[in-house]
């Protein structure tokens, strides 16, 4: 396997907190690989170095000489002067600059520059590489070329980024967190894309499915070391926990057998022999090995909600627009305990909207909105808390409670608390500009859960949590006795928590489906297949005249390249008509051979076959003329 990367001894500190130490690893041209670490361990930095855009304190990065790299941080670094257009065509790359400049020279209908540009798509083969730029932009919801930057939001900002580093086409790929921001439509189709893709692909994520369907190689850091596996996340679980088995039954048997080395320690004479040097320095090691820990320091969520009366939560009629967008129309829904519901649909359908209408930080335009007595919530936001940089963490805590009720009688300190949530000694006293962003999502978290909320409102909770963490989120999830509403584009997490989804399907209309997002994606693609044999079956017993088709699609102009098409459609068919109408002189000539009067007929049965399929595309385009 050719290789492209190598990466030889790298250590990287951020002030006093080692992030990762002699780290190595190689990656060959075609691997799509994973990195998986805990939160705090480095892994948008390793990234940044990796790409260049960071320095280590010691080791090498090796890139092949002759590779092009592309990167997309969690927050892309983007021009906020330039237009969406300028901002995804700024590339070193020859075709790009020249696609730029042909489309602007299409929106500003500059006919000298486009009979100098033309015949240079063609030498440079771009027309290809236009569609599949404009499949990308479409993919991605990006049509409004000429807004600036800074009028993005986040999301939009996100998905500028991703769309500008996939159409330059490099061959080393750098992702971190590529699906943060986008909805599920989105994350499927950029699945698929990197799935079909020859790119070489290094990439750090939480979507296990993501995870799962890309990558074929996994690299996890953890406090032990590094570990490569060669498959993709379902195969690394597996071996993954084979090897933290065999890691904790050496652990005990050196435990066991240290027990027999200390006594002879104790016993040994003080004349020691070479031998007897020999095993004392295998007892020191033995030691080290034996006062490992055998299990992994883990998250623990074991927080009871306050009791949870009958009445809950009570939608009646409820409707909301914006701006002349439907967010909800008429929906009612009475919320029970124990439900655990998904909340699912393309980004700007109003998911986030619907969430601050119960919370009442927004009021409907119409319906009324019950909520229970008892009902407490737990609104974990998109957003997040601006925590200010300069705070202490255990004082972020302190200034929402000295004690926490984690209930059935238990009280823990602040500082128990954070200890709970993984926070060191050390973290609780520093401030919040050292944590990474997993570390501060982990503290909204808890900030959340320290009012023991009985009805838990998550917006997009898996944002920048590592897998781990996930894992006992889940868990936690899974038992939670109160009522559960979550927006995730997190397939797996929304498969494994809840047990019903809200399908925010655009213009207020809200489908509810009993079952887990898979199953609701599913019977949604069963649906459309069947839509598209009924209307196969309908177009081939009762098909539609030309003359009675829409007048509009009579009144659209033929593109450049289809223009270009049929102009060659009529030399093809200049040639052909030439070169059948001389085969049917040789055939009545008289003069043929036996041979040659088969290898003609032939010949001029293909020719029939060709022309009956250029004149027909020829018709359908010459319609729009």
């Amino acid at each position: 396997m050719i290789s492209y990367l190598q990466v030889e001894n790298l250590s990287k500190r951020f002030g006093e907190q080692l992030l990762f130490e002699n780290i190595s690893f190689g990656i060959g041209k075609g691997q799509k690989v994973a990195l998986i670490a805990k939160n705090g361990m480095g892994k948008s930095t390793l990234l940044r170095i990796i790409a260049g855009k960071d320095t280590a304190e010691t080791g090498t990065v090796i890139f092949r000489n002759d590779i092009t790299i592309g990167i997309l941080e969690q927050d892309p670094l983007l021009d906020p002067e330039n237009t969406i257009f300028e901002e995804v065509f700024n590339s070193d790359s020859p075709i790009l600059r020249l696609i730029k400049a042909y489309e602007a020279a299409i929106s500003k209908n500059d006919t000298t520059a486009l009979e100098k540009l033309i015949p240079e798509m063609d030498n440079h083969s771009a027309w290809d590489y236009d569609n599949t730029i404009k499949q990308i932009l479409s993919e991605l919801k990006i049509d409004t070329y000429d807004k600036k930057v800074h009028l993005l939001s986040g999301g939009q900002k996100k998905r500028v980024g991703l769309a500008k580093v996939l159409i330059s086409n490099p061959d080393f790929l750098i992702l971190d967190e590529p699906t943060n921001h986008l909805d599920i439509e989105m994350t499927e189709w950029l699945e698929e894309y990197l799935e079909k893709s020859n790119v070489t692909l290094l990439m750090v994520t939480h979507d296990r499915y993501f995870l799962d369907r890309v990558c074929n190689q996994i690299i996890e850091i953890d406090d032990f070391g590094l570990y490569s596996y060669e498959g993709n996340y379902s195969y690394y679980l597996e071996k993954r926990k084979e090897r933290i088995a065999n890691r904790n039954a050496a652990i005990d048997k050196a435990r066991n057998l240290l027990r027999t080395e200390q006594e002879w320690m104790r016993r040994m004479p003080q004349a020691r022999s070479h031998k007897a040097q020999y095993r004392i320095d295998n007892f020191y090691k033995l030691k080290e090995t034996a006062s490992q820990q055998t299990t992994e320091t883990k998250l623990e969520l074991d927080i009871q909600g306050k009791r949870l009366g009958k009445k809950i939560l009570e939608l009646e009629h409820v409707s909301k627009s914006f701006d002349g967008q439907v967010i909800l129309h008429d929906f009612s829904y009475k919320f029970v305990r124990g439900e655990k519901i998904g909340i699912v649909g393309k980004n700007g359908v109003g998911k986030s909207t619907f969430l601050n209408i119960i919370t009442q930080h927004l009021e409907p335009d119409s319906g009324s909105i019950s909520i229970g007595e008892t009902v407490v919530y737990g609104y974990y936001q998109q957003s997040g808390i601006a925590f200010h940089e300069n705070d202490r963490v255990i004082d972020i805590v302190k200034n929402i409670a000295e004690h926490i009720d984690l209930g059935n009688g238990r009280v823990m300190s602040a500082s128990q608390f954070l200890e709970y949530f993984l926070f060191t000694d050390k973290q609780q006293y520093s401030l919040v500009s050292k944590l990474s962003g997993g570390e501060r999502r982990r503290l909204y978290l808890l900030t959340v859960l320290m009012s023991n909320p009985n009805f838990l409102i998550l917006d997009e909770p898996t944002n920048d949590l590592d897998i781990l963490t996930l894992n006992v989120l889940e868990e936690y999830l899974q038992g939670f006795k109160g009522c559960l509403l979550i927006v995730s584009h997190d397939r797996f997490f929304t498969d494994k928590v809840v047990d019903r989804i809200f399908a925010f399907e655009g213009n207020g209309i809200i489908k509810d489906f009993p079952g887990n997002y898979t199953l609701y994606k599913n019977k949604k693609e069963e649906e459309k297949e069947n839509q598209e044999k009924i209307e196969k079956e309908k177009k081939k017993t009762d098909p539609t005249p030309v003359s009675q088709t829409d007048t509009s699609e009579k009144k659209r102009k033929l593109s450049f390249k289809e223009r270009q098409e049929m102009q060659q459609l009529e030399t093809d068919l200049e040639q052909l008509n030439e070169e059948k109408a001389a085969i049917e002189s040789a055939l009545n000539s008289g003069t043929l051979s036996p041979d040659e009067l088969l290898t003609k007929s032939n010949r001029i049965a293909e020719i029939i076959a060709i022309l009956d399929e250029k004149e027909m595309r020829w018709l359908e385009l010459s319609y729009y003329c």
